[in-house]
């Protein structure tokens, strides 16, 4: 017995020896360590991860399988950090809420996330939706569809009235009192209610609404919508049960509540003055800028019945001040985090914001690493993602140009890779 232990550890040893691994010959690799694209390299993945990273095309062994990436240039898995994969924006699309059910809403979000994932995006941030989200994230961890990774916030949390309140504009018969299930909640109690039902419900972060928005049918979209005490009663909460949490505001005053009381992040950030941009520097707060959403409402508020009448001013106003807002805010050193708010535009398009973020003054390699090191930073996974080195994991993507000098070519990818998996490759 002891002999036949012994040769089968030896056996699977040697079949380790000669397991197949996927080796890639890089053109150009981008690896979101160095500053500069490196020629002629080979990444070694076995397992899912990268096992090896080096210069040079390695001769493969007979039974490796070779990918040749020798005229693209590769980089790691991109990440967007706002996305909402169970819906897109469309003309007269407000009437949606009352014609779409629970089933309509999840075949929409598989659809959109294997778009997402198509263009690119391995990793995202799903803020908000009918908490469909949560098993659409629990249908790709288990492969069953296909899509990028996914940490959710299931419903998103606001005051009555505010922001995420599901029943604005409704008429009285059918705005009844939603409460912290709906993801509406006043007063510090509900507050850490809201919190514990999303937990409940699976979500992997929290999102909350410190302002009013722009979609949404209410009036206004930049008073605060929460007390200090509320979103602090919110943040500890959530820290108390493993989770952070992201804040849409447009608003200065909600803005700084958010950060004193402890959000991870900003999202849009539309208003901030010069005492939030040093609050989040002094808070460490990531900003998620979401451009690309903001030029989309601008443009689609022109188009005639696109938006009902409540939402169109707030469009005008508040979608083409955020790149000009970007462009302050990263001058002066707030962390940049790449967001999109996919979802109020069409999905797959999310890597347009690079363009907007390097057309005022983001250097093209600072916007790559937003939305690659700077992301794994936000979501605590640095030691899994965001770079292209041995013991990460094999999420790949590559392009036909040197995006370090046409910064536009990471809006059509070329071949996909998630946890040593290709999705595409053309």
């Amino acid at each position: 017995m002891k002999n036949l232990l012994s040769f089968i550890i030896f056996s699977l040893f040697v079949l380790s020896l000669h397991a197949q691994k996927t080796i890639l010959h890089c053109g150009n690799l981008i690896d979101c360590v160095s500053n500069e694209a490196q020629k002629e390299m080979t990444i070694t993945l076995e397992g899912g991860k990268i096992i090896s990273v080096e210069k040079g095309y390695k001769q493969a062994s007979a039974n490796d399988k070779v990918i040749d990436l020798k005229n693209k240039t590769v980089l790691p898995g991109l990440m967007d950090m706002h996305v909402h994969l169970e819906f897109e924006s469309r003309k007269g699309g407000s009437i949606d809420q009352f014609t779409m059910n629970t089933a309509d809403y999840a075949f929409n979000s598989v659809v959109n996330s294997k778009t997402t994932l198509m263009a690119g995006f391995t990793t995202v941030r799903d803020l908000g939706g009918s908490g469909v989200n949560i098993s659409l994230r629990n249908a790709i961890n288990k492969e069953k569809i296909i899509g990028p990774r996914i940490f959710t916030a299931g419903k998103s949390i606001s005051g009555t009235g505010g922001h995420m309140d599901p029943t604005n504009g409704y008429c009285d018969e059918l705005m009844g009192d939603p409460d912290a299930k709906d993801g509406v909640a006043n007063g510090v109690d509900d507050c850490r209610k809201a919190v514990r039902q999303q937990y409940k419900s699976g979500a992997d972060l929290i999102k909350i609404a410190s302002t009013g928005g722009v979609l949404s049918a209410a009036k206004d979209g930049s008073a605060p919508q929460f007390s200090e005490e509320e979103i602090k009663a919110i943040v500890q909460t959530a820290k108390d049960l493993g989770m952070n949490v992201a804040c849409h505001a447009h608003g200065a005053e909600g803005m700084k509540r958010a950060i004193r009381a402890g959000v991870i992040s900003i999202e849009h950030g539309t208003l901030m003055d010069d005492e939030v941009i040093a609050l989040m520097k002094q808070y460490g707060t990531y900003y998620v800028p979401t451009i690309t959403a903001g030029k989309s409402v601008a443009d689609s508020s022109k188009i005639a019945g696109f938006y009902s009448d409540i939402v169109v001013p707030k469009a005008q106003f508040i979608g083409p001040k955020i790149q000009a807002t970007f462009a302050k805010a990263y001058k002066a050193g707030v962390k940049i985090a790449f967001g999109t708010d996919a979802g109020v535009y069409k999905h797959g398009k999310n890597a347009i914001e690079f363009q907007y973020m390097t057309e005022v003054g983001m250097p093209a390699m600072e916007a790559i690493k937003s939305a690659t090191v700077t992301t794994a930073q936000l979501l605590g996974i640095s030691d899994k993602l965001g770079t292209i080195q041995s013991g990460k994991i094999a999420d790949i993507i590559a392009v036909d140009e040197n995006p370090l000098t046409n910064i536009k070519t990471l809006m059509n990818v070329k071949f996909v890779m998630k946890e040593g998996v290709i999705y595409k490759q053309q």
